[in-house]
């Protein structure tokens, strides 16, 4: 049995895509699966060994030198056969890793040095100098150290060498999210909409809530399920006029994010026009298609090519509450349109918006790599 390890000192041992897709379909393939992740213990799950990770919480320096430090010790005794990590931080890693003989994957989630043109934890001067910085090592690691990459989008995957890169799309896994039989249609159920992960101001959440303030639909609310990301961020929004009308319920894990996704009449997804998010697939959108709901979601042209193409949703400008909330009445008010869209999102799902082609890649990469080498 070949052994493989995951290693990430920012997400968590759960992680939708480390964990519920990579490992898991790894592990079901045969391969000894080890996830060396931020967890609060060491436990076995789904036939993935997950190790703790030192966690230094709300101090980035410590997380990136002790967290990095531990990840390492703890990734060399497993002595996989291929390393296979999540995060920038760990280039440092896997190139150590590297030199043990074992291949090692670099698997990008985001198009990182764009991401920092909007960090505000780094200096507004150094932003710029700090991306191409990044860019640079990448360009480097990628081409003289790490034997895979893994990339979430096409985008991404063009920044990298084609010879040794595979894109795996974050779609969503088909069944997880399907409606049941016995869900009600839209016209029975409340008039609610959602917006379930990271509450961050890039994310939306002040306009959401500011959206509500103007949602003419009787008895509409807002649920939002996540945890504040940002420093002040929840007073402020709790301050805000629409928050009489948002339902907030914190952290839900994937079964309950499930359930409450069968009772809402739409999704909304209104990221901010960052660098980052412009060029990236949703995650989120296509679990709301999933879950069979119509979409409201920020006007991108590579989002329009989407949501047009599949007529499942509607197009707002993301920083405008009053279209936000005209979108929402919208839905609101035509169920049996709203009812279409979600059925033929959850179709797209069904036909290629799914973790099941994206699972052939990965499990195609690791057999050339470990199998037949």
């Amino acid at each position: 049995m070949k052994k493989v390890a995951h290693l990430s000192t920012v997400h968590s041992a759960e992680d939708v895509r480390i964990f519920l897709k990579e490992c898991r379909s790894l592990a079901t393939a045969g391969y000894e699966v080890t996830l060396i992740a931020r967890s609060n213990t060491g436990y076995l799950k789904d036939g993935v060994k997950i190790i703790p990770v030192s966690q230094y919480n709300g101090s980035r320096l410590k997380r990136m030198v002790f967290s990095t430090l531990d990840a390492f010790r703890k990734a060399r005794n497993c002595r996989a056969d291929l390393y296979h990590f999540h995060d920038p931080e760990l280039m440092p890693v896997g190139a150590l890793l590297r030199l043990t003989g074992a291949k090692v994957a670099y698997d990008v989630h985001e198009d990182t040095p764009k991401q920092l043109l909007s960090k505000t934890w780094i200096p507004s001067p150094m932003r710029k100098t700090a991306a191409r910085a990044l860019q640079a090592v990448e360009w480097l690691m990628s081409r003289l150290v790490f034997t895979n990459i893994v990339a979430a989008t096409p985008p991404i995957a063009r920044r990298f060498p084609p010879a040794k890169t595979t894109t795996v799309q974050n779609y969503p896994i088909a069944a997880e999210l399907a409606p049941s039989e016995r869900a009600s249609p839209m016209e029975q159920r409340a008039p609610l909409v959602v917006y379930p992960g990271g509450l961050a101001r890039v994310r939306g959440v002040v306009e959401m809530v500011k959206a509500m303030e103007h949602v003419e639909t009787p008895g509409a609310r807002l649920i939002l399920a996540g945890l504040f990301t940002d420093e002040g961020l929840e007073e402020e929004v709790r301050a805000l006029a629409g928050w009489s009308r948002v339902e907030y319920r914190g952290f839900l894990d994937r079964s309950k994010i499930a359930s409450l996704l069968a009772e809402v009449r739409a999704g909304l997804v209104p990221d901010y026009d960052i660098p980052n998010y412009i060029d990236s697939y949703p995650v989120k959108m296509f679990e709301y298609m999933a879950a069979g709901l119509p979409v409201i979601a920020s006007d991108f042209p590579l989002w329009r090519t989407i949501i047009d193409t599949e007529r499942c949703g509607l197009l707002i400008d993301q920083r405008d509450p009053r279209a936000i909330a005209k979108a929402i009445d919208w839905i609101l008010n035509n169920p049996q349109a709203a009812e279409d869209m979600g059925r033929r999102g959850r179709e797209a799902v069904e036909v290629k918006y799914n973790w099941a082609a994206e699972e052939r890649k990965l499990l195609t990469m690791y057999r050339n790599e470990i199998e037949l080498t």
